[in-house]
C-alpha cells in the first residue's frame, strides 16, 4: 500500500552557509559553559544518579560527567552525496576532522561518509532553504550505528517507523536507492520536521520513493502486514541528554512519572515492526537513553513473545567501530550500547537487531 509521494521541489547545488568556513566550531564551549551547566535539572540528576548507578555500575561517573557537560560534547558531519561541495572534505580536515568509520566495518558503502574530530564544538549548521539542498548533516554520531547495522541494500522495500526528525532517514539514502521507503512519524509537529528534513536532503529523482505518513506505528503492521525487508525502530525514549536539561522542573517530574509507559509503547512498536517484516527480513531497535527497561528489557520480551524472530550478531560493527565509540560491557551480542565519555562524547544510543525467520 503506497501513499503519495511528498509534494517537494528542489534544485540541487546548495550554496554553503555564509560564513561557515571562517568559523570555529571551539566557540561552542565559551557559548555554553556556565549558561547551560545552570540549566542542569536536579530532579532527572537525581533520579538518574540512582538508576543509573544501579545499572551501570563504576562507568555511570564517567558517562554522568560528559552527559552534564555540554561543553565537552562533539558533533559529527554525515557529507550528502547528492549536493557535494568540492571543498568541504579539505577544510573539514584543516579543522582536525577524520573520518569517523573504518573501511573493515561488515557493512559501510562507499557513498556513506561521516566526519568527526576528537576537539569538542559543533560545525556551523546550514540552514533550511527551499529549494535548495544541504551539504551536510550535524549529528551524534552514534546516531549512525542503527542505520549500519541495518544494512539496507538498493530495491529493498524500508520502513523507518519512527522517523523524525528524520537524520537516521537522510542516512539510509547516504547508503542505497530502496525500492520503497517510507518513512512515518505520528506526531505533527515532529511529522513536519521529518518532511522539511527530506527536502533539505533528498533529490527530486529519489522522492517518487518515498512515503511520508502521520500513521501510529502501532497499527502498521496490521495495514502493512510482511511488505518489508527492513524496519527501523528508533524508538520514542527518555532521551537522557536533553531531560538533564529540562527547564521546567514540573514538566522533568511528569516526564519521570510517564518513563514507566515508555517500555510499553516500544514493545508494541516492535511487535508492529516485527508483524510488517517479510520473513527473512530484518530489523533495528534502537533509542537514545541508558535506561535497561528501554533497551535490552524490551528486546527479551519481545524475543520470548514472538517465536518467529531471532536475534542477530552485531559483534562485528561494534568491533569495527571500537577505536572511535565507548561501549558497555556485558551486552550480548545483538545489542550494544554506547557510553558518552570524554573524547569519545557519543551516545547514549542502544542498537539491537533481529531477524523475521517466518510468517508465524
Amino acid at each position: 500500500m503506497r501513499g503519495p509521494a511528498l509534494p517537494l521541489a528542489r534544485r540541487a547545488g546548495a550554496a554553503l552557509a555564509p560564513g561557515w568556513a571562517g568559523r570555529d566550531p571551539g566557540q561552542l564551549e565559551k557559548k555554553t559553559r556556565g549558561k547551560l551547566q545552570k540549566q542542569i535539572c536536579q530532579v532527572v540528576l537525581d533520579h538518574f544518579e540512582q538508576q543509573y548507578t544501579a545499572e551501570l555500575g563504576d562507568a555511570w561517573s564517567g558517562v554522568r560527567d560528559v552527559l552534564t557537560s555540554p561543553w565537552c560534547w562533539q558533533h559529527a558531519l554525515l557529507l550528502n552525496r547528492f549536493s557535494q561541495s568540492p571543498g568541504l572534505e579539505s577544510i573539514l580536515a584543516e579543522q582536525g576532522y577524520r573520518p569517523a568509520f573504518p573501511a573493515a566495518l561488515p557493512y559501510l558503502p562507499a557513498a556513506f561518509r561521516c566526519y568527526t574530530r576528537t576537539a569538542p564544538g559543533r560545525f556551523p549548521a546550514q540552514k533550511h532553504r527551499p529549494g535548495r539542498l544541504k551539504e551536510y548533516y550535524l549529528l551524534n554520531a552514534a546516531s549512525l550505528l542503527p542505520v549500519l547495522a541495518l544494512e539496507v541494500q538498493d530495491g529493498e522495500d524500508v520502513l523507518d517507523l519512527c522517523a523524525a526528525p528524520g537524520g537516521k532517514s537522510v542516512a539510509i539514502l547516504q547508503c542505497a536507492c530502496p525500492g520503497r521507503f517510507h518513512c512515518n512519524e505520528y506526531d505533527d509537529l515532529r511529522s513536519r520536521w521529518l518532511e522539511q528534513t527530506i527536502e533539505s536532503f533528498i533529490p527530486d529523482p529519489l522522492i517518487n520513493l518515498i512515503r511520508v505518513s502521520k500513521l501510529d506505528g502501532r497499527q502498521i503492521g496490521d495495514l502493512q502486514p510482511e511488505f518489508y525487508d527492513k524496519v527501523l525502530v528508533d524508538a520514542p525514549c527518555s532521551n537522557d541528554r536533553s531531560w538533564l536539561f529540562s527547564a521546567d522542573p514540573q514538566q522533568a517530574v511528569l516526564r519521570l512519572l510517564q518513563r514507566k509507559e515508555l517500555s510499553s509503547l516500544q514493545l508494541q512498536l516492535l511487535g508492529s515492526a516485527v508483524k510488517a517484516l517479510r520473513p527473512g527480513g530484518s530489523l533495528v531497535y534502537s533509542t537514545c537513553t541508558l535506561s535497561k527497561a528501554e533497551n535490552s528489557d524490551v528486546i527479551d520480551l519481545i524475543l520470548n513473545s514472538c517465536r518467529n524472530v531471532m536475534p542477530v550478531d552485531i559483534s562485528g560493527m561494534a568491533r569495527g567501530v571500537s577505536q572511535q565509540f565507548s561501549f558497555l560491557s556485558g551486552t550480548q551480542q545483538h545489542e550494544l550500547l554506547v557510553l558518552p565519555e570524554k573524547g569519545r562524547a557519543w551516545g547514549p544510543m542502544y542498537v539491537a537487531k533481529l531477524k523475521k525467520v517466518s510468517s508465524t
